[in-house]
């Protein structure tokens, strides 16, 4: 199996070390990665500035861009194959609820889902790297486990999997979860420059709003690892008659104005 590699910490990262470790042993892994911490720049990719790609003394291959740029580049010309399966992380802290919105773990994880090509993103509960061997270990048992399954195809699909910062032996079974919900975000941190200006930082993330049962919240809580399938088509399918309804009756308004 061959896999392609990246994150959104940046290659020298912990965690993308220690899951290329983890699947170096039961894979062909290569590794694509930002060269520096491109956390929540999402699905960005640069079209405005030139990217370059180095290699690391560890054979990490690293781009000035963005997570999803390193796999864009990866599978538009750089590897000169298509890989089996792509592998994002493993990221510093959750991406769970409306965190998947932002994650550059998960936006790498979905750039090679866009090409067609199944794609995982490895996320830590906590942040701080704890028992981050632990979570490698997993993550490489788990991707065994679909290839095992005859689950790498040519068949596309995206998985976003959130692990327990616990000992491998800790960490219960997985489970199939439906994404939770956070609060709106805290607000925005201002501070004032050497030079009397107003800066702006974005504030923390919300507080959790939905973590009921069959949430990845609530699962990692209670010591699983949540798998939680994602998609691309932003379609608000439930309210599309509302929508063509409401349609309709805009296009009666704007005839009456024109009449």
């Amino acid at each position: 199996m061959k896999i392609l590699l990246c994150n959104d910490d940046g290659y020298q990262a912990p965690g993308i070390v220690a899951l290329h470790d983890a699947l170096k042993a039961v894979a062909d892994v290569e590794v694509v990665a930002p060269e520096h911490n491109n956390s929540a720049k999402s699905n960005a990719l640069t079209l405005n500035a030139p990217l370059y790609v180095h290699q690391a003394a560890n054979g990490f291959r690293y781009v000035n861009g963005t997570p999803a740029d390193c796999v864009h580049i990866a599978l538009t010309g750089l590897l000169g194959y298509r890989p089996d399966l792509v592998v994002s992380g493993i990221n510093n802290g959750a991406n769970m609820g409306d965190d998947t919105i932002y994650s550059g773990t998960v936006g790498a994880a979905m750039e090679g889902y866009l090409f067609g090509i199944p794609a995982m993103a490895f996320s830590q509960i906590e942040k701080g790297w704890g028992e981050l061997e632990s979570a490698a270990q997993k993550a490489a048992q788990l991707i065994q486990q679909f290839d095992r399954a005859r689950l790498v195809t040519d068949k596309p699909w995206l998985l976003n999997i959130n692990i327990p910062n616990l000992p491998l032996a800790q960490i219960k079974p997985v489970k199939l979860c439906r994404l939770g919900r956070r609060h709106a975000a805290e607000k925005v941190i201002t501070q004032i420059s050497p030079r009397g200006e107003t800066m702006y930082w974005i504030g923390n993330a919300g507080s959790v709003l939905d973590d009921a049962e069959g949430t990845d919240f609530h699962a990692t809580a209670a010591g699983h690892v949540s798998i939680t399938p994602l998609k691309v088509d932003l379609t608000d399918h439930q309210n599309l008659v509302y929508w063509s309804q409401t349609a309709t009756a805009l296009r009666s308004a704007d005839a009456e104005v024109a009449g």
